[in-house]
């Protein structure tokens, strides 16, 4: 099955540029995922670390 799918992607061309692009992709989201953790303000995390242990009475309006 591999080489079928390997043998066809070999046919393409300019099909070496995806993987390329997949990556920059990929370190680009987590780079910035990473920014974000550091310069988060830790009142928002402190906020959003309760969310999961609070009661349903008091989120309703």
């Amino acid at each position: 099955m591999l080489k079928f799918v390997k043998g066809h992607m070999e046919s393409i061309e300019g099909v070496e540029i995806y993987p390329m692009i997949s990556l920059l992709i990929f370190f680009i989201f987590f780079a910035a995922l990473f920014w974000w953790v550091f310069t988060a303000k830790k009142e928002h995390i402190e906020e959003v670390s309760q969310i999961p242990l609070e009661n349903e009475n008091e989120t309703d309006l």
